[in-house]
């Protein structure tokens, strides 16, 4: 049986990964922003080991956080499943001053994967919207264009999968890869969502859990243990290797081979 951290795991996806994790006997550690979020997250998933508490928003909180993860020893998956949706009329800024956004979606799983002790898989939530992300990254924190939610959640899943492949490609001891849950009907989904909330879990816990040679592999992308084709973008070296050098500039974090 495995040991597995979650982000964003007190609702939604994260919550549904944990507790089908557990029940298949899993060691499962979770995370919420703030405590009444972790109250909700345990009480959600009573048979989980503990709950770790930062706010991805805040680069000092999601370094704290994780040194928090190290101190509880190895992890054999992480999933990075924390984000927040596009539905958010205006620009958000940060304690950091950055777009609220990109830090919660984008900086912090970089953050996390950087400082947390490599895990024997990685596991990144992004969505078919990647497909509609800018690869461009001259202004990732949108000092120079005009706002537009959509358009900044669908960049933040494509930085998902820029970090997944980079990973993937510089980390040969670790399973990296990323998939797309489908548009379901979470909080962040809308209740009009049209697929399946049921199978939405699945990828992920399919990804941290099982024996599967396809699992075991690094660089996958997949929708319901399928694979899917990606931004052709997300798979260029020179612009993962662009991303990780923004992120590092932003963070302070580098990224070690």
């Amino acid at each position: 049986m495995g040991r597995i951290f979650i982000t964003g795991s007190s609702d939604g996806l994260g919550m549904m990964a944990a507790k089908i994790l557990l029940n298949n006997g899993h060691q499962v550690v979770l995370h919420a922003r703030n405590e009444q979020r972790a109250e909700d997250a345990i009480i959600a998933n009573p048979k989980a080991d503990s709950v770790l508490i930062a706010d991805l928003s805040n680069i000092s909180e999601t370094i704290d956080l994780a040194a928090k993860v190290n101190a509880l020893g190895h992890f054999d998956a992480i999933i990075h499943n924390a984000a927040v949706g596009y539905r958010e009329p205006k620009k958000i800024l940060t304690v950091d001053k950055l777009p609220h956004v990109f830090a919660i979606n984008s900086l912090a799983p970089y953050i996390l994967t950087s400082l947390i002790e490599k895990p024997k898989r990685l596991i990144y939530m992004s969505s078919g919207l990647h497909r509609d992300g800018d690869s461009g990254l001259d202004d990732l924190l949108w000092q120079h264009k005009a706002w537009n939610g959509f358009q900044a959640y669908a960049d933040s899943k494509l930085h998902n999968l820029l970090l997944a492949f980079a990973v993937a490609a510089q980390w040969k001891d670790v399973a990296s890869n990323a998939l797309e849950p489908g548009w379901v009907a979470t909080k962040m989904g809308g209740a009009g969502a049209p697929d399946s909330l049921a199978d939405a879990p699945l990828t992920q816990v399919w990804l941290a859990s099982s024996m599967d040679p396809q699992v075991l592999r690094s660089g996958g992308y997949y929708y319901h243990k399928q694979p899917r084709e990606v931004h052709p973008d997300s798979r260029n070296h020179e612009i993962q290797q662009v991303f990780l050098e923004r992120c590092e500039q932003i963070s302070g974090v580098k990224l070690l081979a």
